[in-house]
């Protein structure tokens, strides 16, 4: 059960439309069944595709025999990788090259020479029905010559086996980013400083597990070689750009369609071999052709998240205020650079001081590495989350190292209030924060001080049941905008988002979004958005969203974008309707347009209230064009591409309370507060479960979730009999505080918030579980933090200490 309690810090009073807790409009569709996911799509005279995967991490391919395949009834092609290689324009795109020397390998749809990663794709069966096709795969005899695995950052990084020959190392690139006031300011600092902290932290790989597998239907128009490209995916947009690109085709003649998505978590921001395969097979067979991903399949064939080593250094001076921060990453790329892979490190590269006032004293680099285990790419928070949990942990080992309370020595380095917009080390600028606002009702929800003194009395030394109490504070970077700034790191797409908003004859209103929601609740809050600015009931908006043919321009739904980038694009451009209405009402008033006032849906003349016109009428008149300004153009429609001057800061606190079993190692969350502060909410109701699910995730990659390869590059938690995801009944009870502190960079004051119950999650229950079991001895327990995880670190602990106390025999 999950409790909601608000407490407003710096909230306005709500105004109208936008702050109000509006059910979703998406819901009912959902709710009974109606909702249409592109495996429920009925597609007659479609033709199963299903992949045969390597059942080995690393290995030659010496033969692959189709023929028992073949000849099965039902079965109407197969087709090796050598058969299918003159199908591809271009090898599988990454769009984020992070260094001009950056080392990718070719990867294609379907191995040809060497397979790289269990489930890495060898041969396909095209078949009358989707049982056929996968018996079928069965039948095909392939020959493996095997090669050793490489199945850890460290082993990666010694190049003892080389993933890719044609590479000679498995080393990907090293992205660096030192930030001084002078030459050698890092190291001087360390030099001088009173207190130093170096910790190690290990960010598991995440397998990702939207309540969806991907799912693809391309079909082909029986004439003049159109294609619609159906895809469970977040980005219809840019997946258009690049199946043109990656296949040939041309993108004026493919359509690509997003249809009801069941989650994507940052695991459909990407373009997957199924794919390119079903629109290059459809288009050479000129009929449709579909495939869906089963669970198992699932767990090997999409990317997955995480994959970190994270070595940060913190300098202070006897205030405990951070002088210098210094970070060594390793980040496990997987087998093959997907559309992202190299770049989500860098999402969190500014971030690993977190919300502290640090002086130009900045060291970080990342290594990305091959291994042989299915490609990395964005999960939920992407870089972010990383570096949240580095610079949280480390913050506690310094009050540990200094004796002080971990919120005294955040509150020793908060970024002020009156120091935003606060211009940090590496250049970009904060647009606003509270940070001790936020922490401060986190800590009188939790009742911080109360608990304290219950810990104090609880965690005696014949106590098996301790009690930790866990606290992380964030800042999040989201919008993934301006383009000039993704510019600069090499990014290939532009942070930019399209709306177009069209009052119909009757005065309801479409808006057409660029961004594609899968859970988001766009249609609900952009109506909101609408129906605030034009005076209108919410109910009169449709809100047109996921296909390319209806919005042509688009940059999809990521990185916490779509609110403060979309949404602000729909606002600007109902400003611009209301500015053109405003002149058609002016000259049907025989007044000055500047003389015209509009609110509640009615343009009126200013000292004149018997004078006014409703929006309804004004559309009409557009509509007929019979009696309008001489330079206006007839209809009320306006598309806007709005690309952000700055990404969006919002910014948080999270308190974890944990209760630890020291003999069974079992962790109980007891109580969780978040205070997220996203900016204007535009719809509050969607902003809490929009956190609640994000805390959720975050508790599982702390307790739960983790994937685990043997040495031979087996995922051993390929199914959810192994994988661990928490289920509604391991939710403890989370309570929500509010604190709004509107953005100064966009007109509606928003943030991003999709990410936020992440970003604060782990750190905080880590924190908490460090915190019980601190007396012991434990500095560290990996995640996640399974009973079994929790009694060796606790035990290696005591071990440790009594060999020390025995003068270390």
């Amino acid at each position: 059960m999950t409790v909601t309690d608000e407490i407003t810090a710096t909230a306005p009073e709500s105004a109208g439309i936008i702050g109000q807790r509006m059910l979703r409009k998406e819901d009912p569709v959902l709710l009974t069944g109606e909702a249409v996911f592109t495996n429920d799509m009925v597609v007659p005279g479609a033709l199963h595709l299903a992949v045969l995967r390597s059942p080995y991490a690393h290995a030659k391919l010496i033969s692959v025999d189709t023929s028992a395949a073949v000849a099965m009834p039902g079965v109407q092609a197969v087709y090796s990788g050598a058969d299918l290689a003159e199908l591809w324009a271009s090898p599988m795109p990454c769009a984020w090259p992070v260094t001009d020397d950056m080392l990718s390998p070719e990867h294609y749809p379907i191995a040809t020479d060497t397979v790289n990663y269990v489930g890495d794709g060898v041969a396909v069966v095209l078949a009358d029905s989707n049982m056929i096709a996968h018996d079928a795969i069965e039948l095909i005899d392939v020959t493996y010559e095997p090669l050793e695995a490489v199945t850890s950052i460290t082993d990666a990084l010694s190049d003892r086996v080389v993933v890719h020959d044609e590479l000679g190392t498995n080393s990907s690139y090293t992205w660096n980013l030192l930030v001084e006031e002078a030459e050698g300011d890092v190291q001087r600092a360390f030099d001088a400083a009173a207190f130093t902290v170096s910790e190690q932290y290990v960010q598991q790989r995440l397998i990702p597990m939207a309540m969806e597998p991907r799912a693809v239907v391309a079909v082909p128009q029986p004439f003049g070689g159109d294609m619609t490209l159906y895809s469970s995916t977040q980005i219809p947009h840019i997946l258009k750009v690049m199946v043109a690109v990656t296949l040939g085709f041309p993108e004026h003649q493919l359509r690509v369609v997003a249809p009801a998505v069941g989650g994507g978590f940052g695991a459909k921001l990407d373009v997957y071999a199924e794919e390119l395969l079903c629109i290059a097979l459809a288009n050479k067979h000129a009929c449709p052709v579909r495939w869906n991903e089963d669970r198992s399949e699932n767990t090997v064939a999409t990317v997955q998240g995480r994959g970190q080593v994270q070595n940060i250094e913190l300098a202070a001076d006897a205030n405990g205020k951070l002088t210098a921060v210094r970070v060594r990453l390793v980040a496990d790329m997987g087998a093959y650079l997907q559309l992202i892979t190299p770049g989500v490190p860098l999402l969190g590269a500014f971030l690993y001081a977190g919300v502290y006032d640090l002086p130009k004293a900045y060291d970080f680099s990342c290594t990305g590495v091959f291994t042989t285990m299915t490609p990395t790419d964005a999960y939920r928070g992407a870089g972010r989350p990383e570096a949240t949990y580095a610079i949280e942990r480390a913050m506690n080992a310094l009050a540990a190292e200094m004796d002080v309370d971990p919120l005294d020595v955040r509150r020793r380095n908060f970024i002020g209030p009156e120091q935003y917009p606060y211009e940090a080390f590496t250049g970009l600028v904060y647009d606003s924060a509270d940070h001790d606002a936020a922490l401060g009702i986190a800590e009188e929800l939790v009742d911080y001080n109360g608990l304290r003194a219950q810990q104090a009395k609880q965690n005696t030394a014949d106590e098996t049941k301790r009690l930790g109490i866990g606290v992380s504070t964030y800042f999040e970077m989201c919008g993934l905008a301006p383009s000039r700034v993704l510019a600069s790191l090499n990014y290939s797409a532009g942070g930019w988002e399209a709306a177009t908003v069209r009052i119909l004859p009757t005065s309801k209103v479409q808006v057409v979004t660029g961004t594609s929601p899968h859970g988001q609740g766009h249609e609900t809050a952009w109506s909101m958005i609408v129906a605030d600015k034009l005076g209108i009931d919410p109910a009169d908006v449709d809100v047109l969203h996921s296909d390319t043919t209806i919005a042509p321009l688009g940059m999809d739904t990521y990185g916490s974008r779509s609110l403060p980038v979309g949404g602000v694009a729909v606002g600007m451009a109902c400003d611009q309707v209301i500015a053109k209405a405003k002149q058609i009402a002016a000259h049907q008033l025989e007044a000055s347009s500047d003389d015209i006032e509009f609110a509640g849906g009615v343009f009126s003349v200013a000292g004149s209230p018997d004078k006014e016109m409703p929006l309804a009428a004004v559309a009409f008149e557009a509509f007929t064009a019979h009696d309008l300004p001489d330079d206006l153009e007839p209809n009320l429609e306006v598309q806007v591409s709005y690309d952000p001057p700055n990404f969006s800061w919002p910014f948080g606190t999270h308190i974890c309370v944990v209760e630890v079993d020291t003999e069974t190692g079992a962790v109980d969350v007891l109580k969780y507060v978040a205070v997220d502060d996203c900016g204007v909410q535009v719809n509050p109701l969607i902003v809490e479960g929009q956190v609640h699910g994000g805390v959720v995730q975050g508790l599982a990659q702390a307790l739960y979730e983790g994937a685990v390869y043997d040495s031979d590059g087996n995922l051993q938690t390929s199914t959810l009999a192994e994988y661990l995801v928490p289920a509604a009944s391991d939710v403890p009870p989370i309570t929500l505080g509010l604190s709004v502190t509107p953005s100064p960079t966009n007109s509606l004051g928003v943030k991003g918030v999709g990410e936020a119950g992440t970003i604060g999650a782990a750190p905080a229950v880590m924190n908490a579980i460090v915190d019980a079991l601190s007396d012991l001895g434990v500095s560290d327990v990996p995640m996640p933090a399974s009973p079994l995880n929790v009694w060796t670190a606790i035990n290696s602990s005591q071990s440790a200490a009594n060999t020390e106390a025995n003068g270390g025999s």
